[in-house]
């Protein structure tokens, strides 16, 4: 039996037709109940996602106020907390409610986010803000295709045309952090990145490319490592590069976690920074400014990303049209203790 069409407006009962089960069946799965069979759920869901359906309760009364989730992958660093602090400034003015979601940064199956889409249908959110590698452009459709309104903040990679992105300039800010240390002397100049792959990498990678080309200096590809954006990279990637026959007089770290974890390798080496090597992060977090050395790095305007995120969300619940599905504020170079003169 065929199945109902997005345009139909498919009741449960309809979705129990086209599937050959209960309507009953049909509900526990809408309500993400454990006791419908895993291939007999696979179904219905399928169904679900096909017919666009939209559960009664997604229609909030007028009293009850907005709900939106916001998914990160973890909670437990500097950068989704500033983000989070946006969100939940621009909730607190606009009188919206925030539930937290982590995903631990495992890619879920295109299964798990159909459910999870739905659920939020069923809960009744207004719409989602996605910080996380979990989701990638089949799991954004998920949502998409039942109507969900979502914003996905700095992406790890080009999300689905229609959905909105929320980043900063990562190729300008790149291309700002290499021409500092150029401008203090520097020539042999380390990229420390996060997972070569992703968008957000690949732009402030490409910035320094640029930079350094523009100044005549043909780039080392053995300077460049990528990794994960955390300290543990930072550290590792440092011990890699001082065994280069000619190491680097300068590091431009993908974010400052990274360049924290190249402070602390540096220090137990008895590397002075910025005495012996200069050092440039990204972000701009709390990690910069309490580092010893003051780090110098590159500032995203993590809180406006976080209340330009909440209020794309906002406009498509209300069923207007965003503007622009690419938001990209700009990046600021702040210079503190980390950089100096090559010596």
């Amino acid at each position: 039996m065929p199945l109902p069409s997005p345009s139909a407006r498919p009741t449960l009962a309809a979705i129990a037709r086209g599937t050959g089960v209960s309507t009953a069946t049909v509900s526990k799965v809408v309500n993400g109940r454990a006791d419908v069979a895993d291939e007999t759920r696979a179904k219905v869901l399928a169904a679900l996602e096909e017919a666009g359906y939209r559960s009664p309760s997604q229609r909030r009364t007028p009293s009850g106020p907005d709900v939106v989730e916001v998914a990160f992958d973890s909670i437990e660093s500097a950068y989704p907390s500033a983000l989070l602090g946006g969100i939940l400034d621009h909730a607190a003015r606009t009188g919206v409610e925030v539930v937290v979601s982590t995903t631990g940064g495992q890619r879920a199956a295109g299964l798990d986010l159909g459910r999870k889409a739905q659920r939020m249908i069923s809960e009744g959110r207004a719409g989602a803000i996605v910080v996380t590698s979990a989701f990638g452009e089949a799991g954004l459709n998920a949502f998409v295709r039942r109507r969900v309104p979502v914003v996905v903040i700095d992406s790890f990679n080009p999300p689905p045309a229609d959905v909105v992105s929320v980043g900063a300039a990562n190729w300008a800010g790149g291309r700002a952090a290499t021409e500092h240390l150029l401008d203090l002397g520097h020539r042999r100049i380390a990229y420390l990145g996060g997972p070569e792959a992703i968008e957000c990498n690949q732009a402030r990678l490409h910035g320094q490319l640029s930079a350094l080309t523009s100044r005549g200096i043909e780039p080392d590809p053995g300077l460049v490592l990528h990794g994960n954006f955390r300290a543990e990279h930072g550290i590792e990637g440092l011990t890699a590069l001082l065994s280069r026959e000619r190491p680097p007089t300068a590091i431009f770290a993908g974010n400052d976690a990274i360049a924290v974890g190249v402070l602390r390798e540096a220090r137990r080496r008895g590397i002075r920074v910025p005495e012996d090597l200069s050092l440039v992060g990204f972000d701009g977090t709390v990690l910069a400014q309490d580092s010893v050395p003051a780090l110098t790095s590159v500032a995203q305007p993590l809180r406006e990303m976080g209340r330009a995120a909440l209020r794309a969300v906002l406009r498509q619940a209300r069923g207007e049209q965003p503007d622009t599905h690419r938001v990209e504020l700009a990046t600021q170079l702040v210079v503190r203790e980390s950089t100096a003169a090559v010596g």
